[in-house]
């Protein structure tokens, strides 16, 4: 029995031993104990509410629902008083004299009575002191619709650069960066299924269109055993259910989106469909010039459930989306999202809830060069199998475990003529395969008033499959160093060998643990401590610093290595002024092995043999996060700094090598040392809401070039050490107003106007700084590029 395997039983022996003494403890005679349990939902749409927090009064324990509105609590026959409690809606409070099991649902009210998810009356988000749960933070729905943002269209991944440890790579860049990852390194879900480019239009929009979304939550540190594959964090988003009780219809017009989105009993009180769209349209307004080029996008996200009995519920769940983007109708590029997931939620008994979902994804990238008669398609797709259980032995001690599978199919590229005048062949680089099974199992334990804790551990395996053919290598180095130019270039193979379909070409496994553990100060103070090992098998094949639609996903194997990262944190917690303020300090450490980096002029475009251009590399990031919030009353919002330092480091494999950089670490591509980010909605009246937003980052690492010379009359800059310099200081300012007119109150139909300013002293902030020669003087000159000056927008926003 492998090592990996004997600690994996020991742990699972250990819960076995956990849960049965757990158990006998309930039933011993003295102590009695029965369980209350129940759905907590939304009274007009029976909508269920994630992370209510539900207190017990008489003995001061606090619960939460889980991701479906399901809570549990098992406590010795008693009265007992019941206080739900949740953003944006008015707490209730229920008593309860337990004698036996008992099913007790809560159903809460709006505290506001215009658009939920415009206005907020109590944004209460104080820092949850008792759980050993840190590194996390939520944003709700309202919160993010008060921001304002470029070009009036809300933004789910624009919302999360306002927290502490999130960046990205500048203006019109996609993904974004969590504490000095790549983008990469973050798993995006969607109703659970893994979204592979969270962007649309290049980075300018997000792909979440937010009337659809119930819930996000972003995991920097302390990641649940439950999630893995990824080595930096975990965004997970849910999309609504859908109105049970009624049919109602929201939606918003700007200037170049618009989006709908519709919802309403399939059966009342049962079952309930969604269905959004979202597109943007200015390109229509090109028809009118002679300007031939197009760029939008549209999606759709759509959702199905139905209660079949008290104990099973079904969920259908699907996102499609489609980037277009055309120049003169010679260059044509598509490329976008598809997911699909069934779930069935059983509850087992009052204390055992399970969820099996059965997921599909799929991401496609299509280019046609009509100037150079080809099209070029490529790809991932996925097909995910999981089963999840949450097991609430006590009210001091619940469990969570499940086991799942992916299985993946990588299209590197297909390369197809688009007519018999073409030049180009048709070719088909070597599809690629993969398996990752995976079980976890993890506990939350409160061990005294003063003490909890959470740990885990994940046990993931990772199978690189046929069919493909495999290049062999001279003392196994696809890379060849020459020691007299002191550079890296491709080896060639001495051998190859095919494997057939689902033949293993090389295989992996790893046990990831988990830790984290909270110590209340007192009621309002905690100190915190959390340790996760991530393992990320899928690597991106690019050498950009933020992700393109043409970046390929490519899977661990004989030569590009799984990528490990381990990362301790220690945070501060403080609800102060009665709670008026929170605020939070969190330190964090995280190394990562075998972080791809690419050798000078690696040539990564429809590269069958990319284990030829890369090396196995280390990553190291560290900071300190501040996030102050002001929780109540008419002015509420946050401000959010970050100190930190993200590296990289590929030294020579001997001694004689002189490695990436001459060996040395050299700053990521996503190093911001500072990061100010300043958030605040101010409530007026009634009638009016202003918003305000302020941005202020160093600027992204770059390569300037340190010299030049001159080859056959053409200047030929020179680069040395990488990422050495940066560009200008980033920073803005954005303002936006909201108008909802008094009628509203007395009206199905509700409105609202939303004006907004970007960048409003219309700072040019720089995208890239490009080197060149100008052609009329011969002067070498620094271009700078910047995307925004100033941008205002209006849009309209409605429900009935």
């Amino acid at each position: 029995m492998s090592k990996h395997k004997s600690i994996l039983l020991c742990f699972i022996l250990f819960f076995t031993t956990l849960l049965s003494a757990q158990e006998t403890s309930s039933n011993e005679p003295s102590k009695q104990k029965h369980t209350i349990s129940g759905i907590i939902s939304d009274v007009k749409t029976n909508e269920t509410l994630i992370g209510v927090t539900v207190k017990i009064e008489e003995i001061n324990v606090f619960l939460s629902t889980n991701e479906y509105g399901f809570y549990s609590v098992t406590l010795p026959n008693g009265s007992y008083t019941l206080i739900a409690s949740y953003v944006g809606y008015t707490s209730k409070e229920e008593k309860i004299n337990l004698t036996e099991n008992t099913k007790l649902n809560f159903k809460l009210s709006e505290s506001s009575q215009e658009l939920q998810e415009i206005v907020v009356t109590d944004t209460k988000t104080k820092a949850n002191i008792r759980k050993p749960e840190m590194s996390m933070n939520k944003l709700s729905i309202a919160t993010i619709k008060q921001m304002p943002v470029v070009l009036g269209e809300v933004d789910i991944i624009k919302s999360l650069l306002f927290l502490p440890g999130v960046t990205n790579a500048g203006e019109g860049q996609s993904g974004f960066n969590v504490r000095g990852g790549g983008a990469d390194q973050n798993l995006v879900l969607l109703d659970e299924a893994t979204v592979y480019n969270s962007s649309h239009v290049f980075g300018f929009f997000s792909v979440f269109n937010p009337d659809a979304i119930k819930d996000l939550k972003l995991y920097k540190g302390g990641i649940p055993a439950k999630f893995g594959g990824r080595a930096s964090s975990v965004l997970d988003i849910y999309q609504k259910d859908g109105n049970s009780n009624k049919f109602s219809v929201n939606g918003g017009v700007g200037l170049i989106t618009s989006r709908l989105l519709a919802e309403g009993p399939i059966v009342k009180e049962k079952g309930s469909f969604l269905i959004g769209g979202r597109g943007s349209y200015a390109h229509l307004f090109l028809k009118f010039t002679d300007n031939k080029n197009v760029a939008y996008f549209y999606d759709l996200n759509t959702k199905l459930n139905y209660k079949i009995n008290k104990n099973n519920n079904l969920y259908l769940s699907g996102y499609f989306g489609r980037d277009i983007f055309s120049l003169n109708k010679s260059f044509t590029n598509t490329y976008g999202n598809t997911t699909l997931n069934l779930r069935w939620n059983h509850l087992f008994s009052d204390k055992l809830f399970s969820n099996l979902s059965m997921i599909y994804s799929d991401y496609y990238y299509g280019l046609v060069l009509d100037f150079v008669g080809f099209n070029w398609e490529s790809g991932i797709k996925n097909y995910n199998i999981k089963y999840d259980f949450k097991h609430y032995l006590s009210n001091t001690l619940k469990l969570n475990y499940g086991v799942n599978a992916v299985y993946s199919n990588f299209n590197p590229g297909i390369i197809e003529p688009l007519n018999t005048n073409s030049s180009i062949n048709y070719r088909e680089l070597d599809k690629k395969y993969a398996f990752e099974p995976a079980l976890y199992i993890d506990a939350e334990q409160k061990i005294d008033d003063k003490v909890s804790i959470s740990y885990g551990l994940r046990y993931s395996q990772f199978y690189r499959l046929g069919t493909s053919t495999v290049n062999y290598y001279e003392n196994n180095q696809p890379v060849v160093y020459d020691a007299e130019l002191k550079i890296y270039d491709k080896a060639k193979p001495i051998s190859t060998q095919y494997f057939g379909k689902n033949k293993k070409i090389a295989s992996f496994d790893y046990l990831e643990p988990r830790f984290a553990m909270a110590y209340e100060l007192n009621a309002n103070q905690s100190v915190k401590m959390s340790y996760n090992r991530m393992v990320q098998y899928l690597q991106l094949v690019s050498n950009t610093a933020s992700p393109t639609p043409l970046d390929v996903w490519t899977p661990s194997d004989n030569y590009i290595k799984p990528q490990i990262a381990d990362q301790i944190a220690f945070g501060y917690f403080n609800n102060f002024k009665e709670d008026k303020y929170t605020l939070e300090v969190e330190t964090y450490y995280k190394g990562i092995q075998n972080r791809m980096d690419y050798i000078d002029g690696a040539d990564l475009i429809a590269n069958e043999a990319i284990e030829q251009v890369v090396l196995n590399g280390r990553m190291r990031a560290y900071g300190l996060e501040l996030l102050l919030r002001k929780n109540t009353g008419n002015l509420s919002g946050w401000v959010a700094y970050t100190l930190s330092k993200s590296e990289q480091q590929t030294p020579g494999r001997t001694a004689n090598e002189v490695g990436i950089n001459n060996g040395e670490w050299y700053r990521s591509a996503y190093d911001k040392t500072h990061n100010l980010a300043v958030t605040g909605s101010y409530k007026r009246n009634e009638k009016w809401n202003f918003g305000a937003n302020f941005t202020l980052q160093s600027g992204q690492p770059v390569s300037f070039p340190t010299s030049k010379y001159v080859y056959e009359g053409i200047v030929v800059p020179n680069y040395t050490a990488r990422n050495k310099n940066r560009l200008p200081l980033y920073h803005h300012l954005d303002i936006s107003a909201t108008l909802t007119p008094r009628k509203n109150v007395n009206r199905n139909w509700k409105g609202e106007w939303v004006f907004s300013i970007y960048n409003v002293y219309s700072r040019k902030n720089a995208a890239s700084i490009s080197f060149k020669q100008n052609a009329e003087t011969g002067v070498n000159e620094a271009v700078k590029l910047s995307i925004f000056g100033i941008v205002p927008s209006v849009s309209y926003n409605f429900k009935f």
